[in-house]
């Protein structure tokens, strides 16, 4: 947590924020009870992704900040609000528009609904699917966590839909869209992406 605290000043330094909000209250969401796998320890995955990457795009840090900064799994309009929190704090932080909307913009593609409109946006959705190409154990942790923050969902339905959104990811030829997340990733993604769908199939029969 302390590694968060000290490094969010800088993005809004290099953004040239006239001011740096208080990190308080977004940190205070990552951790709300309710969350399995979209806590502070993904937000500190996906900046060590970013950190790891040769691409550097102080915007696309920003949105990683906020991605998930508003998430309840019963909602459809997470991404939604997230990206007006971003443009409510980074308006009074004094960023430009030109890099607000950016950043909203980017927030607003997390919802993998259609291929990346920019540069910006390729660069944060594979930070955000680069653990579907991570190790065979942390892909399988991060599959239960996300099972864990559906509880609620009946088994049926989640192993129908779980299935559906996972093979959607596989069937996908570009997954992951820059050189550097397709050299690293792409297999691995592949082969875990395979294999928990045929889990899930497995044990619907």
């Amino acid at each position: 947590m302390n590694g968060l605290r000290l490094r969010w000043p800088v993005v809004w330094r290099r953004l040239g924020a006239s001011l740096t909000p208080d990190v308080s209250g977004l940190l205070q969401r990552w951790a709300e009870p309710h969350r399995r796998y979209h806590t502070t320890a993904h937000l500190a995955h996906c900046l060590a992704t970013y950190d790891r990457n040769p691409l550097r795009d102080a915007r696309v840090e920003l949105v990683l900040w906020f991605h998930d900064a508003i998430y309840e799994p019963r909602a459809s309009d997470n991404e939604e609000r997230s990206a007006e929190l971003a443009r409510t704090v980074a308006v009074a932080s004094g960023l430009t528009s030109e890099t607000i909307d950016v950043v909203v913009g980017c927030i607003l593609a997390t919802r993998h609904r259609e291929p990346p409109a920019d540069a910006a946006q390729a660069l944060t959705l594979d930070v955000d699917l680069a653990i579907l190409g991570e190790t065979r154990l942390r892909f399988d942790r991060y599959d239960a966590a996300i099972r864990a923050e559906y509880a609620w969902v009946p088994e049926e339905t989640y192993r129908r839909e779980r299935g559906r959104i996972l093979a959607g990811f596989a069937r996908r030829d570009d997954l992951f869209t820059t050189s550097w997340f397709r050299r690293r990733y792409g297999r691995p993604a592949q082969a875990n992406l395979l294999r928990a769908v045929r889990r899930l199939e497995v044990a619907h029969e």
